[in-house]
Parts: structure tokens; C-alpha cells; sequence
């Protein structure tokens, strides 16, 4: 399959996503709406480790510290400031300035993939009793209590851009959220596109050959790793303004676990397989839950092994090769040759789907 053929698939896609946000609050009602508005916060985490992890080689198990701290980063501002504006930059700003100092050590340290996912889920651990530790009056930032294992509830939802007064309706929250989703995925279309995304695919494949190039392989993955964190953090901020509400829970081991399912289900090396994956295991986890006939955790795990052995690839990688199969026999019907060399002006980096 040709750049351009799949340079075109790729708008179809982004121009049947921005359809999709326009019509859903006049197709479905409004508790489904509140939950595709749940899926589409969490599609944003699993697209920051789908891009850390795919296009930078990063295994980071402990992607929800940067989605909790988000989450806690904006209740906090919320609270304090009574307007969404500030809060969500500084759910941006938070979690990528601790992504920075912990990736600034990690990476100049010469930490290996192993342990650096060992470092980033002991962080998680550390965040999770840390915050559920902070049950009493003294724990509070300005007139904001963290609450502890209570959590902190009643938080103030997204309004209007620096007016307080003007609270979103949970239409206009769908619209914010999967607006959100869909800009976020073609930003990081445009940066693998980019210099930097390039050198970090580079970094990926093979770092000792993208340094003999004169490239600093710690410098590109911790800008990576610091754009993920930003993103998760961001995700942070679009779940509390779904459920008003932050607790420790944000930081548990499930939900890391439930990032790499998503990825693993929707494919590795894609951006599109995290967002896809993630849709259908947080649909089926609705499903199972409304039913209450089943153990989530143990259809994740069938879903997830079945996966492994049947489709190790994902969902969309499959779907892809499928897809270029058929394209080639399609050419070969026409007596054309096969194996052509592909068109490469495009310029797309390898698994920018």
C-alpha cells in the first residue's frame, strides 16, 4: 500500500472521527453519551504510552502516575481558582514537569528498558499511598483537601474559557473531549512527521546508530517521554471533568494493566490502535458490568491471551496487512507489478497509523 493510499485512509478516518463527535449527542441518549465522553478521557491515556511506548520504545508502566497527578493537578486548581481555564494548563504543566525530572534521571542515568518500567510502576505505587495517606484537614493545597482515600469530590467541571459562570453542559463536555482526542492524534501525526519524530522512530530502532549520526538518543526520549506525560496529564483533566470527582484509585495497578491491554489489543506502533483498543475493552467492561454475569478482569485476560496467540500484531496492524494483501492481489489481477517499489514522497514514518 502506497504512502498516498494510506495518507488518504487517514483523513477518511479523521474527517469520519470529527462526524462521529458532531452527530453522537443526536444519536444516542445521554447516559451513553456520558460514557462515550468516559471512553474518549481515556483514549488519550492509552494514546500517550501508544506514542511513548510505540515511536519511542519506551515501556513505561506507570503511565497513570502522570494521568493521576493530571487529574489531582486540576481538582486542585479548580477548586482554588473556580475556573476550568488555569486548572487544565496546569494538568498539562504538572505532570509534564515531573515526567521531565524523572525521565531527566532515568534516561542520563543509562536506565534500561526493564527498569525503567520496574522505576515508573514503584512511582505509581509510591503516588497511590502517598495520596491515600492524606485523609486529614492538614493535607490540603489553598482551600482544596485532597481528602485521602475519600478522595475529592464535587470538583468544578470545564466552563467556558475564563468564564467561571458558563458551565459546560455534558454535550458540549462530549465535544470538548473528543474534539480533545482527535486533535491530539493528528498533533502527533504532524510530530512523527517531523525532524523529531523521525530522529525518535531512529532512536528507536537503533540508538548506538542514531548517536554515531550525531544525535543525543537521551535528549529525543526524554522529549518523548515528556510529551506523553502531558498528554496523560491532559487526559487527567478530561476524566475529572467527566465524573467530578479524583481519588486514589486513579493510580492503581488495574488501570496500568488496562493501558496495556488497549495497546496490545489495538496495536503496537500505531496511533490509532491505542484509541480503538481502547473503545472496545472500556465498551465490553460496561457491558460486563451492566450484566454483572461475568468477572471483568478474567474476560481481560481471556481477551488479552486470545489476542497474544491469535493476533499478536493488533487489531489494526492485522487489519492493515490484510488490507495491503488485497491490494496486492488486486494488482497482480490487473497484470501489474506486484512488488513495486512503494512511493515514499510522502515521507511517512514506519507505523504512523
Amino acid at each position: 500500500m502506497s504512502a498516498s493510499v494510506k495518507l488518504s485512509l487517514q483523513v477518511v478516518a479523521i474527517l469520519v472521527a470529527c462526524v462521529a463527535v458532531a452527530v453522537m449527542p443526536v444519536a444516542v441518549d445521554l447516559f451513553q453519551l456520558m460514557q462515550f465522553t468516559l471512553f474518549a478521557s481515556m483514549a488519550v491515556l492509552a494514546l500517550s504510552l501508544g506514542f511513548i511506548w510505540g515511536f519511542g520504545g519506551i515501556l513505561c508502566f506507570g503511565q497513570t502516575a502522570f494521568f493521576g497527578l493530571g487529574a489531582y493537578a486540576y481538582a486542585v486548581a479548580a477548586i482554588n481558582f473556580g475556573d476550568s481555564t488555569p486548572a487544565i494548563l496546569l494538568a498539562i504543566i504538572v505532570p509534564a514537569l515531573f515526567a521531565l525530572a524523572l525521565g531527566y534521571f532515568v534516561f542520563y542515568g543509562r536506565i534500561s528498558d526493564v527498569y525503567l518500567g520496574v522505576i515508573t510502576l514503584t512511582v505509581t505505587l509510591i503516588l497511590f499511598n502517598v495520596f491515600n495517606s492524606m485523609a486529614g484537614d492538614a493535607y490540603k493545597i489553598g482551600t482544596a483537601r485532597l481528602g485521602g482515600f475519600n478522595g475529592m469530590p464535587a470538583v468544578p467541571t470545564f466552563n467556558m474559557p475564563f468564564d467561571p459562570s458558563s458551565v459546560l453542559f455534558p454535550e458540549q463536555s462530549w465535544y470538548v473531549t473528543g474534539g480533545a482526542l482527535i486533535a491530539i492524534y493528528i498533533g502527533l501525526r504532524l510530530i512523527l512527521r517531523s525532524p523529531f519524530g523521525r530522529v525518535a522512530i531512529a532512536v528507536r530502532e537503533n540508538e548506538t546508530r542514531a548517536s554515531l549520526l550525531g544525535y543525543d538518543p537521551r535528549a529525543i526520549k526524554l522529549g518523548v517521554f515528556v510529551l506523553g506525560g502531558a498528554i496523560a496529564g491532559f487526559g487527567g483533566a478530561l476524566y475529572v471533568n467527566w465524573g467530578a470527582f479524583v481519588g486514589p484509585t486513579i493510580f492503581s495497578l488495574s488501570l496500568s494493566a488496562e493501558i496495556i491491554i488497549w495497546i496490545c489489543i489495538g496495536g503496537l506502533g500505531t496511533l490509532i490502535g491505542p484509541i480503538v483498543g481502547c473503545f472496545i475493552i472500556e465498551y465490553l467492561i460496561s457491558q460486563i458490568g451492566s450484566q454483572q454475569s461475568f468477572n471483568s478482569n478474567l474476560v481481560l485476560g481471556a481477551i488479552l491471551i486470545v489476542f497474544v496467540l491469535l493476533l499478536p500484531k493488533g487489531l489494526v496492524p492485522t487489519i492493515r496487512l490484510l488490507l495491503e494483501g488485497a491490494g496486492r492481489l488486486a494488482t497482480k489481477g490487473r497484470g501489474q507489478a506486484p512488488n513495486a517499489a512503494p512511493d515514499l514522497s510522502a515521507g511517512q514514518p514506519v507505523g504512523a497509523e
